[in-house]
């Protein structure tokens, strides 16, 4: 992948947070700027990156707008420690990452924190709640009232000794979910409870005058519906997942994503030492925990429990800290047009 008019370009990921091991792979990320030419004529691309977003590129521009929202990616490149950089333009040193920690660091690194507790208390009940593929059918929420009881139509057809296929329904006038009963047994005018395993609703029939009402029938629609989205979520999830991260998380045993909560615990360590310390560490001094974490050696139970426990020292430090509220703008505005005004006139020579 070419990247002209290179400014910075480090590794990134595990080998930045000294996280790496044998298996891991090697992402990249870094900075460029914008040809003279693309400027002018509006051309200019915001970021550049491969196929596999293994290698991203961010536009000076773009680059210093990340950094005025205190996107956790551009600060954490932006302080890559040493061993992890591989090109730095001189300009760069224009940029220190101390200018752009602000009170914002609260929100955005604790942000992804609280997705990703969300997500492992969600994936935690789809791994041990699988959902069959066949979903169940509108007549599986369907209730029976007769003689002052509810039953369940499966039971009550049992009891009754009804095929379901001879069974009409007919809406009663001035209710809601509520619909009669009748029995066609030459299953001639009757329509059955639904029209199919895919249905959304129980299916009405044209009842002959003279039927007798058998009893009344009760669909749970709300729960249907609730039901069917859940379906509809865990098999989409299970389209969707990395079988390589979702095998590693039955292999640990604990039912969540281990390096996605060991990657939470370490954003929020960092936020703290934001608010706390006023530095952006990214060579991380745990390895060995967090390692462990990846490793699925603690349970959901207490990996969320240090979760919430480091967002609650985050909370403090936020209430306390001197950090600015957010990045002067103007400040950052001069600052790029003095960057790109050097970097395009050293070109031109």
């Amino acid at each position: 992948m070419q990247t002209p008019n290179l400014l910075l370009n480090c590794r990134s990921g595990s080998h930045a947070y000294g996280l790496a091991t044998e298996t891991s792979d090697e992402d990249f990320r870094g900075v460029f700027y914008a040809s003279r030419e693309q400027l002018y004529a509006g051309t200019a691309p915001e970021q550049l990156a491969d196929a596999t977003n293994d290698r991203v590129y961010y536009e000076l521009g773009r680059f210093l707008e990340l950094l005025t929202k205190a996107n956790p990616t551009a600060l954490e490149l932006l302080a890559s420690p040493p061993e992890a950089v591989l090109f730095r333009h001189p300009v760069m040193d224009q940029l220190r990452v101390e200018d752009f920690l602000t009170k914002a660091c609260k929100n955005t690194f604790a942000g992804y924190a609280t997705t990703q507790i969300r997500k492992a208390r969600g994936l935690n009940k789809k791994v041990h709640n699988p959902m069959p593929e066949e979903r169940k059918t509108v007549a599986q929420f369907c209730y029976v009232i007769s003689e002052g009881k509810s039953l369940r139509l499966q039971k009550w057809l049992e009891v009754k000794g009804i095929p379901e296929e001879e069974l009409a329904l007919a809406r009663v006038d001035h209710t809601q979910g509520i619909h009669a009963i009748y029995r066609d047994a030459s299953r001639s005018w009757g329509r059955g409870v639904s029209s199919g395993p895919k249905a959304n609703d129980v299916h009405l029939s044209n009842v002959p005058k003279g039927e007798k009402c058998l009893a009344y029938l009760s669909f749970n629609h709300d729960s249907y519906s609730v039901y069917c989205r859940k379906h509809r979520e865990y098999w989409q999830w299970v389209a969707e997942r990395n079988d390589v991260r979702y095998q590693s998380t039955l292999n640990h045993g604990q039912g969540y994503d281990a390096k996605n909560m060991m990657h939470t615990l370490r954003l929020l360590d960092m936020a703290i030492e934001i608010f706390r310390d006023g530095e952006l560490r990214v060579l991380r001094p745990d390895r060995d925990f967090l390692l462990d974490v990846k490793a699925g050696k603690f349970s959901l139970e207490e990996v969320l429990q240090m979760a919430e426990e480091r967002l609650a020292l985050l909370e403090g430090f936020a209430a306390t800290s001197s950090l600015p509220e957010r990045v002067d703008p103007e400040w950052v505005s001069g600052l790029l047009v003095g960057m790109r005004e050097e970097l395009l006139a050293a070109s031109a020579q």
